[in-house]
C-alpha cells in the first residue's frame, strides 16, 4: 500500500490490448471503495499499451478499488491505498458557495481573479517555462487556457502538438488522440496546481484551421469523455464548455452544448465548476440549466453585474470584460487604469472578473494568446485588489442596495454593520458621507487609492447636514446629518473607501 494526499491524484496503470484502435474499441473503469461509500469513474488509453485510471480521493483512510473492463486483461484488476492528509495549500477542489461565491472543499473561501492566456501550451516548451514563471510572481488564481490550438490574429503560429495523431496520408485522425498532446497539457495544469492557481479549462473555440471545429458530433462526445477521464482526478480543474459558443452554433447546436455538459456530470464525480462563454453580448446562454454552475460571460458593461446576479442567481464571472493593450482591435485596447477601474466595479457589485492583456510585440507573443511576459500595469494592481479581499472578506461582497438601511451608494458592498467597501470609480469628491456608519466609534475607515495601491487612515470632519431632496420612492430626506461624519477626500478619481469594525 502507498500513500496519498486527501484531494491528490491516485493512479492505476494497466497494460491491455494495442491492436485495433484502443480509443474506441476499449473500455475501462474502476469503482473506488471506503465503507459503504463507492465512486466509479472512467479509465483512458495512453498509448503503447497502457491504460489508466485516475481518482482523487477525498477522505482520508483505507480505500479499496476493483476495474470493469470489455478486455479480459483490464478486467476485475482490484488493490487497496491509504489516503492522508493534505498537504500545506491543498484546500481541495472549488465548486460554489453561498450561492453567488465559490470556496474550496475544506471550506477555505476562493475569490477568483483570473487571467487568459488561451493558447500557452501550444507554445515552445521554453516559453512555457517562462509564462509559469511569469505566474509565479503575479497574484492571479485562475487561468483560461484552450485544448485546442488557436487560429486568429497574433496567433497563427504552429502547435508544439497536435491534439490528434496524423495518418498515413498527413491528415488529422479525429478517433486518436495524441497522448503526447495530452500529456504535456496535462503536465501545465498539474503545474498550475501546484502554483495554487485554477485550471480554467476552455473544451471547444470557433479560431481553427485544422479541423477540430468540424468534427462530427461522435467524434466530440468522445473527446469529451476522453478529456473528462485524463483531467478531472486534478483537483485546480474548471470546464469551460466554449469561448465563444455562439461562434460555433452553425456546426454544434443548443442541444449539442447540453449533451457536452451531460457528458462531463456522467463522467466527473468531483463536480468541478462548469460554464460556457458568449461571443456576442445578446447571446448569453441560458445559465439557469441546472447543469451549468456559474455565469461566465463576456460583456464591457460592468455596471450590469448586479444585474446579471438577480436575473441567472448564479455566481458571476465576467472573464472578457475587454483586455489591457494597445492593439487595433476595441477590444484589446484598454488603459491599465480603465481595466482596473472595471475590476473594482465588478467585484463591488458581487461579481468576479478576469484579465487579458493585448499589447503589440514585433514576435506576436501577446500575453492573451501565448502568454511568456507581462508587459501591462494591470496585474499589479488587480493583485492589490485580490489581497484586500482575501484579507477582509468571509464568504464574498454582497452589492449594497437602498433596502436594508444602507444609504445608498452607485458601487458598495460588504456585510450590513460588520463591513463596507465603497467604490468612487471615476467621481472625485472632496467630501463623502455616503454609506458611512451611524456610529463613529466602533469602525476603523481607510481611504484606498486603488491605482498607487496605498490604503491610508480617512480624514473625518463633521457630517454635513443633507438638503432635502426628493429620494426614490418619493419621500424627502429630513435635512440631518447621514451619518456621525464625513470625510475629507482628495477629490481624484479611482478612490475607494474601507469601513471595517475596529478590532
Amino acid at each position: 500500500m502507498s500513500g496519498i494526499e486527501k484531494w491528490g491524484i491516485f493512479e492505476v496503470a494497466l497494460n491491455g490490448p494495442s491492436d485495433g484502435n484502443p480509443f474506441l474499441d476499449v473500455t475501462l473503469d474502476a469503482t473506488f471503495s471506503k465503507a459503504n461509500r463507492h465512486v466509479t469513474v472512467p479509465g483512458f488509453y495512453d498509448g503503447d499499451g497502457v491504460y489508466r485510471v485516475r481518482f482523487m480521493p477525498d477522505d482520508e483512510g483505507l480505500w479499496s478499488y476493483r476495474t470493469l473492463s470489455s478486455a479480459g486483461a483490464l478486467d476485475g484488476r482490484a488493490g487497496d491505498f491509504e489516503v492522508i492528509a493534505p498537504r500545506d495549500g491543498n484546500h481541495g477542489p472549488v465548486r460554489v458557495s453561498h450561492q453567488f461565491h465559490f470556496a474550496h472543499a475544506d471550506g477555505t473561501p476562493y475569490f477568483p481573479f483570473g487571467t487568459t492566456c488561451y493558447a500557452w501550451t501550444h507554445q515552445p516548451l521554453e516559453m512555457q517555462a517562462e509564462t509559469l514563471e511569469t505566474l509565479k510572481g503575479a497574484k492571479f488564481n485562475k487561468l483560461r487556457m484552450g485544448v485546442f490550438p488557436k487560429h486568429y490574429i497574433f496567433n497563427q503560429n504552429e502547435p508544439l502538438y497536435d491534439v490528434y495523431e496524423r495518418g498515413p496520408d498527413g491528415k488529422l485522425d479525429f478517433d486518436r488522440p495524441s497522448v503526447v498532446a495530452f500529456r504535456q497539457f496535462e503536465t501545465q495544469v498539474g503545474a498550475l496546481r501546484d502554483l495554487g492557481i485554477e485550471a480554467d479549462i476552455i473544451v471547444f473555440h470557433p479560431y481553427d484551421r485544422w479541423g477540430y471545429c468540424d468534427m462530427p458530433a461522435a467524434q466530440d462526445f468522445a473527446y469529451v469523455r476522453y478529456l473528462t477521464a485524463r483531467l478531472a482526478a486534478y483537483r485546480n480543474v474548471w470546464w469551460s464548455l466554449a469561448n465563444e459558443y455562439d461562434f460555433l452554433l452553425d456546426v454544434k447546436p443548443i442541444e449539442q452544448w447540453d449533451q457536452y455538459f451531460h457528458i462531463i456530470e456522467e463522467n466527473d464525480p468531483y463536480r468541478h465548476p462548469k460554464s460556457i462563454h458568449n461571443g456576442e453580448e445578446h447571446m448569453n446562454f441560458n445559465h439557469r440549466k441546472p447543469w451549468i454552475d456559474h455565469v461566465c460571460i463576456q460583456n464591457w458593461n460592468v455596471k450590469l453585474t448586479n444585474q446579471w446576479r438577480q436575473e441567472w442567481g448564479k455566481p458571476i464571472v465576467n472573464d472578457e470584460l475587454e483586455y489591457e493593450g494597445n492593439i487595433v482591435a476595441a477590444w484589446g485596447n484598454l488603459s491599465a487604469q480603465e481595466l482596473v477601474h472595471r475590476f473594482w466595479i465588478t467585484v463591488t457589485r458581487g461579481g468576479y472578473a478576469g484579465h487579458g492583456e493585448t499589447y503589440e510585440h514585433e514576435a506576436d507573443l501577446l500575453w492573451w494568446a501565448k502568454g511568456g511576459k507581462l508587459r501591462g500595469e494591470s496585474w499589479q494592481r488587480i493583485g492589490f485588489l485580490r489581497d484586500i479581499i482575501e484579507k477582509d472578506v468571509k464568504v464574498g461582497l454582497e452589492p449594497a442596495t437602498p433596502i436594508g438601511g444602507w444609504p445608498w451608494t452607485r458601487v458598495s458592498a460588504g456585510y450590513e454593520g460588520e463591513y463596507r467597501l465603497i467604490y468612487l470609480g471615476e467621481h472625485q469628491p472632496a467630501t463623502w458621507v455616503d454609506g458611512l456608519p451611524k456610529d463613529d466609534g466602533d469602525y476603523d475607515v481607510d481611504v484606498i487609492d486603488t491605482w498607487n495601491m496605498t490604503i491610508s487612515p480617512a480624514k473625518r470632519i463633521a457630517s454635513p447636514s443633507m438638503p432635502r431632496l426628493r429620494q426614490r420612492g418619493g419621500a424627502l430626506t429630513d435635512g440631518k446629518p447621514r451619518s456621525a461624519f464625513a470625510l475629507e477626500l482628495p477629490g481624484k478619481p479611482y478612490l475607494a473607501i474601507r469601513v471595517k469594525p475596529k478590532r
